[in-house]
């Protein structure tokens, strides 16, 4: 509406200004309106003015003549003042014919203004209601306003209020003793949930009044007394229990572990005597300390004492150390009766190392009266493994419980376990040092440091290290000792007198029989878990033994003899260790080479007597050759056909007898086997090389040529004598 008003008046203005023209139209050809009256205004057409200029009139009129309509029309030849009369007409045609539209349209005009006038009411109208209505808001918002900062009043005393209702209820809560508390402590044995459930709700309203008083709140003075009473009361019927549950472990035959089962369950009384009566706390762990210490030494004692009972009864002693001579033992072991199927073996290791298998190590401990009643004796690392292994899982299991029971870690649990099983672990130690004082056997005592070593570890792995300390005093007691012994029998071979061992005998002497049984049972040992001091004791043992074996060699009058009994001890020695040791050990690494050198140099003096002519004259014709003098070969012809002829002739009884010299002189045969068949490579390639000195031009001519034995033939025929296993 208001755009049909705004057209309307559009409309009433170009209407009335048409009509002001018409007028001036009809006054001006008269010459009666003022306006002829008035000067003309040429402004920079005025020809008069001083002013004028004609080149500035020639500029304009450049200025026209670049207009476009004016070049158009000069190019079509037009008039200009018909053209602009032809413009001017057209324009008033228009302008007529626009007049004539709005006369034609007055009416729609008029109706039009007057419904933009009654818009026009209405929207006034309208203007003061909402005039009216904006007046109402702003006092509607100030009420809201109003109301606002009243509820975040009332909401902030809510908060108050709840914030205090809250406190004094926590504390209202904390003081009130319920009935059903009061019955419980009273009148329910300790045993029954309800019992620990309300001993915990009387523990938390204990402290809920210690925080109080210390605040100052006035309130828990009328609670504090019947608190006491029930504290008192749970304390007397908590102490007792504790301490029947204690007193259970001395009754003989007793499985402490059920009583410490049962006190685990209800552990949570100490913490309350701990937090509420702390004389009482002391009074139960110090009878605790004082049974339980009583109890494991005891069953300790009499555990270690009946285990030793199956023990061997033939172990080692002074005298039984690896360069002892034969006959001085067997006239101190002529005086017993040894049964031979329990007898403790010194320097073999056999199945003793099965102690320390995984299996084993952890399996059930040894029970005495059934080994007595089924007479098996044991080792003494059986024994020790048993022992320790029992320590072990009741140290073990005694750490976590005192640690779960008491509320104690670090150093308090370490001072704590050591009072319970410090008198047991002295009185073990003290044991384990009066039996190493007489105990001469080596593999026992390295095998009960291997199995410390490995319990050691279990207990890591338990994470109970109150045992460390134990197990490092029983390592530095057992260490010395397994060194002193391994001394004493590297003194004992070192200064054993080859004259006084009896008759000599070119097979294994049984101190090195000793020695291998003895080194390889503790290289196979320490391969496990290895030490560089054994490593170099037994480096120690092993050159006095090879000095000693080089000492009963010399009292041979032979060098064939001294070598064979060399290949025997050697041979011997290399395959007991190869049985337990690494291939890669020193000691086989050692061994082999022993063997090979001698082995070469047996074969050498096996080979002489029967070729020992072959053997030079070969020897000596190479290094005629080699210094280019083989012209003085043409003086040995004599020589070459009489070594060709006596080979031929001897070789097979020579080499049939070398055979069976070599069966009889070693023990082993397969070592056999493998020095003869040595011994035949060695003499064909002599023979072969024999061969080649008879190529030579010096010699090539030599009748006896055609007696040679042809060397593929020979090989055939040596083959025959190699022995088979």
């Amino acid at each position: 509406m208001a755009a049909a008003a705004t057209m309307a008046a559009a409309a009433r203005e170009l209407v009335l200004r048409s009509g002001a023209s018409d007028m001036e139209e009809e006054e001006g050809p008269l010459g009666g309106g003022p306006g002829l009256q008035e000067p003309l205004q040429l402004g920079e057409l005025d020809l008069t003015s001083d002013e004028f200029i004609l080149d500035e009139v020639d500029v304009h009129i450049q200025a026209n003549l670049e207009d476009e309509l004016v070049k158009e029309a000069l190019k079509t030849g037009v008039d200009l003042r018909h053209y602009s009369k032809q413009v001017e007409l057209e324009l008033q045609q228009i302008e007529q014919k626009s007049i004539r539209d709005y006369i034609q349209e007055s009416e729609n005009i008029a109706s039009l203004h007057n419904q933009i006038t009654a818009c026009d009411a209405v929207l006034e109208r309208m203007e003061q209601m909402l005039g009216a209505f904006q007046s109402d808001l702003s006092s509607i918002s100030s009420e809201i306003r109003t109301l606002q900062e009243q509820s975040g009043a009332m909401n902030i005393r809510l908060r108050n209020r709840q914030a205090v209702r809250g406190k004094l209820g926590e504390l209202v809560d904390g003081l009130v003793v319920p009935s059903a508390l009061v019955t419980a402590i009273l009148e329910a044995p300790v045993t029954e949930p309800r019992f620990l459930e309300q001993l915990q709700e009387l523990d938390a309203k204990a402290a809920a009044v210690r925080e109080q008083e210390a605040r100052g709140t006035a309130a828990c003075a009328d609670v504090r007394g019947v608190l006491d009473r029930l504290r008192v009361k749970a304390v007397t019927k908590i102490r007792e229990f504790i301490l029947q549950k204690i007193y259970s472990f001395r009754k003989p035959m007793t499985n402490y572990q059920i009583p410490q089962t049962a006190l685990l369950k209800y552990r949570f009384f100490y913490q309350f005597l701990l937090g509420n009566e702390r004389a009482t706390a002391k009074e139960v762990r110090d009878e605790y300390v004082e049974t339980l210490s009583k109890m494991y030494l005891s069953y300790y004692r009499s555990y270690l004492g009946r285990l030793m009972k199956v023990q061997y009864e033939e172990v080692a002693e002074k005298d039984d150390l690896m360069g002892v001579e034969d006959t001085a033992k067997k006239d101190i072991l002529q005086l017993r009766t040894p049964s031979l199927r329990s007898r403790n073996t010194i320097f073999t290791l056999g199945t003793r190392g099965s102690v320390i298998s995984p299996t084993e190590l952890e399996a059930p401990i040894l029970v005495p009266h059934t080994a007595q009643r089924g007479e098996q004796r044991y080792p003494f690392e059986a024994l020790f493994r048993s022992q320790h292994y029992a320590l072990l899982d009741n140290s073990c299991r005694e750490y976590l419980f005192i640690c779960e029971f008491f509320v104690v870690s670090g150093p308090a649990a370490h001072d704590l376990f050591h009072a319970v099983m410090g008198r047991t672990l002295s009185m073990t130690l003290k044991h384990l040092e009066s039996y190493l004082a007489d105990c001469y056997d080596a593999i026992a005592v390295f095998l009960c440091i291997h199995i410390v070593l490995r319990f050691r570890n279990i207990a890591a792995k338990r994470d109970v290290p109150a045992l460390d300390r134990y197990w490092e005093q029983v390592l530095a007691l057992l260490w010395p000792r397994f060194e002193l012994i391994l001394e004493m029998n590297v003194q004992s071979v070192r200064s054993t007198d080859p004259q006084r061992l009896g008759g000599l005998d070119t097979r294994p002497h049984y101190i090195t029989r000793r020695y291998a049984e003895f080194s390889s049972a503790l290289v196979s040992i320490n391969q496990t878990i290895p030490n560089e001091r054994t490593m170099q004791l037994l480096g120690q043992l092993q050159v006095e033994v090879e000095n000693f074996v080089l000492r009963v060699a010399a009292e041979f009058s032979s060098r064939k003899e001294q070598l064979v009994f060399l290949i025997n001890n050697y041979d011997m020695m290399l395959g007991v260790l190869m049985e337990r040791a690494a291939d890669d050990s020193k000691e086989v690494e050692s061994f082999q080479q022993l063997l090979n050198a001698r082995t070469q140099e047996f074969i050498e003096e096996l080979l002489s007597p029967p070729f020992g002519g072959l053997v030079a004259f070969v020897k000596e014709a190479e290094a005629l050759i080699e210094r280019g003098q083989a012209e003085r070969l043409r003086g040995e012809e004599a020589r070459v056909t009489q070594l060709i002829r006596g080979f031929g002739s001897s070789w097979k009884s020579s080499v049939e007898s070398l055979s069976q010299d070599v069966m009889r002189s070693f023990t082993n045969f397969r070592n056999g086997t493998s020095i003869i068949q040595g011994a035949l490579t060695q003499l064909i390639q002599l023979y072969h090389r024999f061969h080649r000195v008879l190529s030579q031009p010096q010699l090539r001519a030599l009748p006896a040529r055609a007696e040679l034995i042809n060397i593929h033939h020979l090989m055939v025929e040596l083959k025959k004598h190699k022995p088979n296993f």
